[in-house]
């Protein structure tokens, strides 16, 4: 089967959609599918690897450097390359709901070629860094009702990363059909000892909270840092902010202020961190916290939850990532600090309960694993082909079930 996976910039480094897309596509090739990507250049290494048909950079006016703080890079939608490529493939797959993706979904339709999607972004995803905080309700809503009529109806598929996700879909009803399909992680060996360290009981000792994810509006760190200031362990806090993006500075700026006022007793370490190195700081860290209020998955702590560290996480309306939770003691409402601050309290005091858990949370996440994922949606493609050539109307055939209880299947197995 011919897969063609258009993006905006497959090779973009620091950013969580374009990262999972690199995977999923590594391990439809492992699994013995042919894949291309239809992509903006490389502008990370411009020597290096190139997407197999490659389009333009497209500049914004204006909101460039905006947009490049995020790590975010827009492919033009212009040239034969286009239609080159979607003539290659046996069903087109749109990982964002962008100029080019109009583009290539317009002709893959001209020429008869299925179309499905993966959902990876909320509309609040960027009306909230454009707007602010808890700003453009309206734009939000106008916004999801065009990506919804415009893309999404005309999907035979939509995989949907968790369950929170397809529900929004539904009240909207979109004419794909939705699946409930996490985008998986790469398994990895969890590093962490059996036993804890000669000093895990030691009351001196720091205490490690670590935050991976971008620093961004949405992902709420401010509720971490003030939480930490309620928190009868702030003196022993050493933080971990592990990512990059527009709020880089600011974010930096409020961390250290916590020790420069005496609040915590350690300086805070920021940076952005390659994947061995996220490995070995999950390894050692007491607590993973995770504030965002709007995100689709939340990908970023789940190589942490790998390495036995036990995370509290945000319940959010628009945020699918509490789904990683085994229970309330790691969750707590949005933007609750003093919610936050009882739970991480909770932990601490629990140290040997702490420890224990971490192992769970190591194990849960082997029903992540993206090969099993995969397996899944290789049925999906599988599924829009053979109906389009068959001239069924996709969004009302009885299959979705069957690819439900594939996935059921997979993940009962790995419970």
């Amino acid at each position: 089967m011919k897969i063609l996976f258009v993006v905006n910039n497959y090779f973009s480094q620091g950013n969580g959609l374009d990262e999972s897309a690199r995977r999923t596509v590594q391990a439809l090739r492992e699994a013995g599918e042919e894949v291309r990507v239809l992509s903006g250049p490389n502008l990370e290494d411009p020597n290096g690897p190139a997407p197999d048909y490659e389009v333009k950079k497209f500049h914004f006016p204006l909101m460039q450097p905006m947009l490049d703080s995020f790590g975010y890079s827009y492919a033009d939608w212009h040239g034969e390359v286009i239609e080159e490529a979607i003539r290659w493939a046996d069903v087109v797959h749109l990982e964002e709901t962008f100029f080019l993706h109009h583009a290539a979904m317009n002709i893959a339709r001209k020429l008869g070629k299925p179309i499905t999607g993966t959902y990876h972004v909320h509309p609040e995803n960027i009306v909230y860094n454009c707007l602010g905080h808890r700003a453009g309700f309206l734009t939000c809503q106008i916004l999801y009702r065009y990506w919804c009529r415009v893309f999404y109806d005309h999907y035979a598929y939509l995989q949907c990363p968790t369950e929170n996700v397809r529900e929004r879909l539904l009240r909207h009803n979109v004419k794909a059909q939705c699946v409930t399909l996490s985008n998986g992680v790469i398994p990895d060996p969890c590093i962490r000892p059996l036993t804890p360290p000669e000093d895990y009981l030691d009351e001196n000792r720091p205490l490690d909270v670590i935050y991976i994810g971008r620093t961004a509006v949405e992902k709420d760190q401010p509720t971490l840092f003030k939480a930490i200031r309620m928190s009868k362990y702030a003196k022993r806090i050493r933080l971990h902010i592990a990512g990059r993006g527009p709020k880089l500075d600011e974010y930096t700026r409020m961390a250290e202020q916590l020790y420069r006022e005496g609040v915590v007793g350690y300086p805070p370490v920021v940076g952005f961190y390659n994947r061995e190195e996220l490995r070995q700081l999950a390894a050692k860290a007491d607590l993973a916290v995770h504030c965002a209020y709007v995100e689709v998955e939340g990908m970023s702590i789940t190589e942490a939850l790998q390495q036995a560290v036990v995370p509290v996480i945000a319940t959010a309306r628009y945020s699918g990532t509490d789904t990683y939770a085994l229970d309330d003691r790691s969750r707590f409402p949005e933007g609750d600090a003093q919610a936050l601050a009882q739970k991480m309290d909770y932990w601490f005091d629990h140290p040997r309960k702490r420890w224990a858990m971490g192992f769970r949370y190591a194990e849960s996440m082997k029903k992540y694993d993206i090969h099993r994922c995969v397996r899944v949606l290789i049925e999906m493609f599988q599924n829009a082909v053979e109906f389009k050539k068959n001239k069924h109307i996709i969004h009302r055939h009885p299959m979705l079930s069957t690819v439900k209880r594939r996935f059921i299947r997979l993940y009962s197995h790995s419970a």
